[in-house]
Order: structure tokens, then sequence, then C-alpha cells
């Protein structure tokens, strides 16, 4: 018994059995006694909404990352970890490594922590395959699940992101307005989010008035924060034939590593060869010239993400998705 089973059977709202659960008088009585009815019918013991019941909270929420070295995702974890804080919780943090038994693992560790709530950042959580997603659904069925840049459709599960499709159509049809027609797509990741970012790179190349090539879309599987191997496996595409003046990429340091592979080729930046990175990290401060990036809007969507689980944990009917706009950041390596 969950609370997803406590809503269906009493036919209200999870956001309705939080309430009761709760404490919270925002309850008319009827609702509230056929909420309590099914809970003494079927034994139900709260975890994360234990707080109407008498139970001690732990006041903890679990956060789950992939990889605690990435930039972005390391920057996240600060984010929220200090909104969290300033709520009055504490977190347990998880690296899990992109593999789905450790993830299945570190979130079954933090269930049985018995924390409120657990944050999943970054889209490497949510596959294509929907037998993979099922642990998330299941860890569902018992306390509020949220999604940081990820979106998955299932009751007690709130999503907060950014508009990467759009942000990334906008970015490349930038370089396009600006006169550049050999653009390559550079990207090191088929997550939900890198696979929104790739949708919107051939958005704008299919509305352009020029010839779509998919060799222009190039996957990067060597190590992620080796800028030498991605300044060499842009030099190959060079020798062998693929032609281009300007790099979009999915991330900073792929667009770093287009840096060095134009000082290799002592290409002028950005007369000759133009680079646009994304999520406006602090490596677009450490290049000569200064990196244009899009600005994905990570400290916004953190501070989003903790809001609508301060609202979930008091009962509170929340969003279930909060979508943001990034923002393209024009500095010295593009035209325009």
């Amino acid at each position: 018994m969950t609370i997803y089973d406590i809503s269906e059977k009493a036919g209200v709202s999870i956001a309705t059995v939080s309430r009761v659960l709760n404490g919270n008088t925002n309850v008319k009585p009827k609702t509230k006694k056929r909420v309590m009815d099914v809970i003494e019918e079927y034994g139900y013991t709260p975890n994360a909404f234990a707080r109407g019941l008498g139970l001690n909270t732990m006041n903890t929420i679990g956060i789950l990352c992939a990889d605690s070295s990435d930039l972005y995702l390391a920057k996240a974890v600060y984010y929220i970890e200090q909104y969290l804080r300033e709520n009055g919780y504490n977190s347990i943090l998880c690296c899990t490594g992109y593999d789905l038994e450790n993830k299945k693992s570190s979130l079954d560790l933090l269930l049985s922590k018995r924390v409120d709530s657990v944050v999943m950042v970054g889209s490497n959580f949510i596959t294509g395959n929907t037998e993979d997603n099922k642990y998330i659904r299941d860890a569902a069925e018992q306390m509020p699940i949220m999604l940081l840049n990820a979106d998955f459709d299932y009751p007690n599960v709130y999503c907060t992101l950014c508009d990467d499709y759009k942000s990334m159509l906008e970015a490349t049809q930038s370089l396009l307005n600006s006169g550049l027609h050999r653009i390559l797509y550079l990207y090191n990741s088929q997550s939900y989010s890198g696979l929104k970012k790739l949708s919107g790179y051939q958005a704008a190349m299919l509305q352009s008035d020029l010839q779509f090539k998919k060799e222009y879309m190039q996957f990067y599987q060597g190590e992620r924060e080796n800028i030498d191997a991605i300044a060499d496996f842009l030099t190959d595409l060079d020798q062998n034939g693929l032609s281009f003046d300007a790099v979009v990429a999915s991330d900073d340091i792929l667009a770093m590593g287009a840096m060095k592979y134009s000082k290799r080729k002592k290409l002028s930046i950005p007369k000759d060869f133009s680079i646009i990175g994304y999520n406006n990290s602090l490596l677009t401060a450490c290049c000569e010239p200064p990196l244009t990036s899009v600005d994905n809007r990570l400290q916004t969507l953190c501070c989003q993400l903790v809001k609508t689980l301060m609202g979930v944990l008091s009962g509170t009917e929340m969003p279930q998705k909060v979508i943001f706009s990034g923002e393209l950041i024009k500095r010295e390596t593009t035209r325009f």
C-alpha cells in the first residue's frame, strides 16, 4: 500500500493524502475521514508523509547524481543543498555513475534511510526504455520524486527543466543568421536533455535553406574531460574531409575542445571560426576569447525544484512540470 493507492481508493489527489497525513487543517472533514478510513483499513504506515500521524520525519532529502566531477551536476548539487538547508532540510548524496543497476541500488539505499523525498539531478536517470524507468515509478508510489532537467510523466513525480530543444534551436539559428553554413554539432550524451539539444540543432538546420547533412552531427565517445582528445576528434574529422566553419557543442567542455582545435589550425576566432557552448559554466571565462554559451538557468531551476518540493511536502498542490527558457550569452567566439 502506497500513498498513490490511498489516493485512488479514497478518490482524492496525492496532495490531499499528503495534507491529511501532515495534519493540514485545509481538508474537509468528510474528505479527511475517507482518507483515514482507507489508511486504517489497509494498515498503511507512512514514510515521507509521516508528520500528521505523529511520527518523526527525518527532515532529510536524498540526492542522486551520476557524476559529481561533472561541472554542471556538481553546481546543481551545491545549489540544491543550499536551498534545502535554508528550508531546514539536510541531504544525503549518492553518486551513482551511469550504470542502471547502480542507480537502482542507490535509490534503494535512500529509501531505506526513510528520506522524505529523492531528487534526481540530471536527465541521465530517464531513458527511452519504459522498463528501465520502473524503479522511478516504484519509488514515486512511496514518496515524491523530483527530477532536475528531465521530463517524466507519472503521479508524484515533479519535473523542473530548461527547454533545451528551443535553446539549441535558437543558438544554431544565430550562427545561420550570421552567414555560417557548415555548422558542426558536437555532443557526447544521449540522455533526455542530450537528445532534446540534438533535436533543436536538427530543427534549425532543416528550417534553413541549406541541405541538411547528417555527417555534421558528431557524437564524441571519448573521455568527457579530455580536452586534447576532443580536439583530436575534431582534427580527425577535418583530415577525413569534413569541412566546418563553426561548432555548436552540447556542453562547454566540448566547446573548449573546439577552441583547442581552432588554435591548432591557427584559425582566427570569430573571423574564421565560431563556437557556441552550453551550460554557461565558469569555463566560459577561462579561455581567450571568452566563450559564447547557452545559459540554461541552473540556479533558477534548482531554486524552483526546492520550492516545488517544499510545497509538496506541506500538502500544497504544485505543478508537476515547470519549464524555463535558456538564454544565449553572447561573448567573443561568435560574430553576432
